[in-house]
């Protein structure tokens, strides 16, 4: 208990240490009168679509704690299940709403800030992207550490439970069904957002920049306020809960297999140690980011580079002491943290390399566009399938080290969990030092914000510049958070598929498996399994291209019919467009989401358990490659467009820009909507099937 008391203590300091930033952060200048006006219509949209994406999804969660209700009175969950459910999807709401506030606080000072220099402009972008980071964090172990207290209490003192294996059992199956409230909030805001997001940006990009030849963030643009309103909805708050997901249920998932390894409460805790752990050395990490005010893009990205590997080298080092006090017969779980923080580096590295500008294969995207739109995006799909192959081969060799570094073998059942469980601590030791990692990523939608903010009170090409630097930068960190959290959910997913066969087994000890391949069920499973992952993307972009059709029309409509609009006389109606987004990504989103969680139960009451194995393993699998490509084809496409922009290959208004524009059109829901929303959508199905599998065994056809 003294040790979960240090969990929540770390939360705590986390959550201090965001405040104090984002104290430091309002107290910067907020800039002219324009470019407040600009800001709050920003923050009156943003805050206005997440109450109505906040009420349409309250109906969901009410609908789904009734059912489970229900099924607690008969006994097929346990009666904390429905509240539990609910806590871990407020407080992933919660994660998503600071991370808008901040972000809509930020931007301005952001802009105000780049007039001193870009260093001051990047400092302030990374404190305030630290207080979504160290926000997620907080929330995250706050959650757990205090459900845990209260459920050992509960289950010792009022249930008087004296055995520990039933105490762990009872305390670890309470704890994934926080992890599916988190998962299912998560996923409707990552998809609601990256729909409003990126429906806002195509539409603005091609009626603004390729049909009417403005260019991007243009106050004469209809749309204008729109994508920026997507930028906190989407890019901050829908990634602070995607990220928010990541890292509960790499959490949940490890200790759920600390039974079944033979590790006991010790296991339980360390995966909560180690996270706790992660933040002091995250907020350790921060203090390297710095930058001389002369300094250019490449030097910026070094400091944030710094400040991130600062933070594993702690981690690596902090790392042997925990799991030497707490497991010290089992020194190989240490080296499943190493393993996991070094994937999490490598899959780092190798998205910077497929998506940033200053490597030649981005470079190579941007003079494609010299021939064409279509070879832009041939040559974006062509290199988003080529950028699989480093990250499955990184998280293949974290899982065979982790597996047998920590005793993993197929001879034992014990030994079998116990090399499960280590790889479920390289998913947490990848995601440790999440804190610093996610304030990089959440630094690039408010640096974009703040472009548009300068380019819309028109503050002059030399602000642009600075604030374009910082926003290009901005896309390659962000792509380098999407290949964690992208890489951590193929970890965590395979460690719930292992936790769902275990919790199959405490249900019905006299169940029998038959999870061979040939297995007509679990072939079908396979077959489902790796069709889902496809078809939540194919319904998440039509979502997209539908909304962004809407956009269009509307955008055009004005041009025609307000006088004086492209001479820049008359204003814009710029809240039709934030209504059109907002109205048809809250509708759009619920077919996707839905399907998500029902396919699962569904399988269930068909196949049974060995079907929903199946169905596990293909939507892992094909979900984890299929993500990696969207978000790296869309990452490439983005900057290639952006390294036009900076003067290459025509600069801005050639017809390279509109190609490019074209490439960047397509990656905009591929990178921001489908591609991340994956992630979550192979750990839902995992966390649902676990919750529901009472049902599956009591219950199925075949």
């Amino acid at each position: 208990m003294e040790s979960v008391l240090f969990v929540l203590a770390s939360a705590f300091v986390a959550l201090f240490f965001a405040g104090f930033l984002f104290v430091n952060v309002k107290k910067y200048p907020s800039g002219n009168e324009k470019a407040k006006k600009i800001s709050e219509a920003i923050r009156r949209g943003a805050s206005a679509y997440l109450t109505r994406q906040y009420k349409s999804v309250s109906i969901f969660f009410a609908v789904v704690f009734f059912i489970l209700l229900i099924l607690s009175v008969f006994e097929y969950v346990g009666k904390f299940v429905p509240y539990v459910f609910l806590l871990g999807g407020f407080l992933s709401a919660l994660s998503g709403f600071v991370g808008m506030r901040t972000a809509t606080m930020a931007n301005l000072r952001t802009v105000s800030a780049a007039q001193s220099g870009l260093a001051k402009g990047l400092k302030v972008a990374f404190s305030a992207g630290s207080v979504v980071g160290f926000s997620v964090v907080g929330l995250g172990l706050l959650g757990l550490s205090l459900w845990f207290f209260f459920l050992r209490f509960w289950y010792t003192s009022i249930d008087a439970v004296r055995n520990d294996v039933v105490l762990i059992q009872k305390i670890t199956s309470d704890m994934l069904t926080f992890g599916m409230g988190v998962s299912c909030m998560s996923l409707f805001a990552r998809v609601g957002g990256g729909i409003f997001t990126k429906a806002a940006d195509v539409g603005a990009d091609l009626v603004g920049k390729i049909e009417i030849g403005i260019p991007e963030d243009d106050p004469r643009n209809p749309a204008v306020i729109a994508d920026n309103v997507g930028d906190n909805v989407g890019d901050v708050a829908g990634m602070g809960a995607d990220l928010y997901e990541s890292y509960i249920s790499a959490i949940v998932s490890a200790s759920a297999l600390s039974l079944a390894a033979g590790l006991g409460m010790a296991g339980v805790i360390v995966p909560m140690i180690i996270s706790a752990v992660g933040i002091i050395v995250s907020i350790a990490g921060t203090f390297f980011v710095k930058a001389k005010e002369n300094s250019n893009q490449k030097d910026l990205l070094r400091s944030l580079r710094t400040g991130t590997w600062a933070s594993s080298i702690f981690m690596s080092i902090a790392a042997y002491f925990v799991i030497n006090f707490f497991l010290p017969s089992n020194i190989g779980f240490f080296y499943s943290v190493i393993s996991g923080i070094l994937a999490g580096v490598a899959i780092g590295f190798v998205t910077e390399y497929f998506t940033s500008s200053s490597y030649r294969l981005t470079r190579d995207l941007a003079k494609s566009s010299e021939t064409g739109a279509g070879t832009v995006v041939i040559g974006g799909l062509s290199l988003g399938m080529l950028s699989t192959v480093c990250p499955v081969l990184i998280i293949s060799a974290a899982i065979l080290i982790s597996f047998f570094a920590c005793g993993g073998n197929m001879t034992s059942m014990v030994g079998f969990n116990r090399g499960l469980y280590g790889v479920g601590i390289t998913a947490v030791g990848m995601l440790s030092t999440l804190g610093i990692t996610l304030a990089t990523d959440a630094y690039g939608p408010i640096a974009d914000n703040a472009g548009g903010i300068a380019e819309m009170s028109e503050l002059g090409d030399e602000i642009r510049q600075r604030t374009d630097a910082l926003d290009a930068l901005g896309n390659t960190t962000a792509a380098t958070g999407k290949g964690f959290a992208i890489g951590s959910a193929a970890l965590t997913s395979l460690v719930l598929i292992a936790a769902y066969i275990t919790q199959t087994r405490i249900i019905s000890p006299t169940l029998r498996l038959n999870l061979n391949i040939i297995n007509p069920s679990v072939l079908v499973g396979l077959f489902v399994g790796t069709m889902l992952p496809f078809l939540f993307a194919a319904l998440t972009m039509d979502a997209v291209g539908r909304a962004a059709m809407s956009i269009v029309h509307e955008v055009r409509r004005q041009f025609k019919s307000i006088a004086g609009l492209m001479e820049g006389t008359a204003d814009p109606d710029y809240s039709s467009c934030v209504d059109i987004c907002a109205r048809a990504s809250i509708k759009l989103m619920i077919l996707p989401s839905v399907i998500a969680v029902l396919t699962p139960i569904v399988v269930g009451f068909i196949l049974g358990v060995n079907g929903v194995s199946g169905l596990l393993a293909g939507t892992t699998m094909s979900g984890f490659v299929l993500a990696v490509m969207m978000s790296n084809s869309g990452g490439a496409w983005d900057n290639a467009k952006k390294y036009i922009e900076s003067g290459n290959f025509g600069g801005k208004g050639s017809e390279s820009h509109k190609s490019a524009v074209v490439g960047d059109t397509v990656g905009d829901p591929f990178k921001d909507t489908s591609g991340p929303a994956i992630n979550i959508l192979i750990k839902l199905t995992s966390m649902v099937a676990i919750v529901f599998a009472s049902l599956a065994i009591s219950f199925h056809l075949m």
